[in-house]
């Protein structure tokens, strides 16, 4: 009788793309937002990694991303639109690989979560609520009181030191 074990042991399998450091979760569009941008000028403003990530759903391949191990205190925001998101406070490290947090500035009001199908999953992404970025994930796992985790890429974020 043979077994079949599948066990997801981060929070995305990344595939290989040309640049070996961020993954294509899947083909769907941006979603739509009142935060309204065309890809020439998201192109312009974001680095290609960032817009892989961002705009076009990618995941940086995990332990790689400038956040995943910082300790800093501040105010991480959203890399392409600078919206709040999530405080140093929130931050924790879950040994996944990418920067995790246990809730989001506002309760809710920053960070918009959607169903995800790709992979043959489901999951629930999480997107910048104000122009429709691509953050990650959140999953049900969380060692806080919360019991969430927010999986998130590291280009999704920029940092600011507490005091500026």
């Amino acid at each position: 009788m043979a077994v079949l074990v599948f066990g997801l042991v981060s929070c995305q399998t990344p595939v290989n793309t040309a640049d070996n450091n961020t993954t294509k979760t899947d083909t769907k569009k941006p979603m739509e937002t009142s935060y309204n941008k065309t890809d020439a000028e998201w192109k312009k403003e974001l680095t290609p990694e960032q817009y892989e990530v961002l705009r076009n759903k990618g995941t940086e391949r995990p332990g790689t991303g400038e956040y995943n191990d910082h300790a800093a205190k501040g105010v991480y925001v959203c890399a392409g639109c600078g919206t709040e998101l999530f405080t140093s406070e929130q931050k924790f490290n879950s040994h996944c690989g990418w920067p995790s947090f246990d809730n989001n500035i506002a309760g809710g009001d920053r960070v918009k979560q959607v169903k995800d199908f790709s992979h043959g999953m489901i999951r629930t992404e999480i997107v910048c609520a104000k122009c429709g970025g691509h953050l990650g994930h959140i999953f049900d796992d969380g060692p806080t009181a919360t019991g969430q985790r927010y999986c998130v890429n590291s280009l999704s974020l920029k940092f600011i030191p507490a005091g500026k």
